[in-house]
């Protein structure tokens, strides 16, 4: 009876060794397929770089589970989007404490193309999801979204003032450009005349 309960305790702890071993090999695909995307993402974009994308995906729980390039850019959209909407509450949160009129008609159009930028980047999300047929989508309204802090900017700077939000549009235009990035590298490239702008 003794040797039957070793070899039985043998066998438990052969199977939990496999579990942790499968465990092991499936984090460090998921977390492999991350850098990946952050090194690639990073060769195109130097000035936001490695450590910048990897940060960003690591905020998100959702990110450790992504299995492939295609989740990580609908998360990427995902958090973009909930960048957009803190800026879009910011955006309100100003103009209801601005007395002048032509400052808050500024941030009007800051709220204008922030509230866009929330509905496209939600789109965006969906799209990637739904597979190549809808990621030429997603693709457009990405590049649309990513012209929300720019627009934002200059209408502050076309007037000549400073900008209350410039560190909101930085930030924002950042985390654009990573979703745009990887949705981007799911495609073939197309003809040059049609590629998406993305710039730092």
């Amino acid at each position: 009876m003794p040797e039957l309960s070793s070899a039985h305790n043998l066998a438990g702890m052969k199977l939990l060794f496999y579990a942790l071993f499968l465990l092991l090999i499936a984090s460090t695909c998921k977390s492999s397929t991350l850098e990946d995307t952050c090194r690639s993402f990073a060769a195109g974009h130097p000035s936001i770089g490695y450590d910048y994308c990897v940060k960003t995906f690591q905020a998100d729980e959702a990110s450790a589970a992504a299995a492939d390039a295609r989740a990580l850019a609908a998360i990427a959209a995902r958090i973009a989007e909930a960048k957009a909407n803190a800026t879009a509450a910011r955006v309100a949160a100003l103009s209801a404490l601005e007395k002048d009129a032509r400052r808050r008609g500024r941030l009007d159009v800051c709220a204008e193309v922030y509230s866009d930028a929330v509905d496209q980047l939600g789109q965006a999300a969906e799209d990637i999801a739904g597979g190549a047929v809808t990621l030429q989508d997603a693709m457009t309204q990405l590049s649309a979204a990513l012209d929300a802090p720019g627009t934002c900017e200059d209408a502050f700077g076309e007037a000549d003032d400073t900008s209350p939000l410039a560190a909101e549009d930085a930030e924002f235009k950042k985390l654009a450009t990573v979703a745009l990035a990887v949705a981007a590298s799911l495609t073939p490239p197309p003809p040059s005349s049609l590629r998406p702008r993305i710039s730092d």
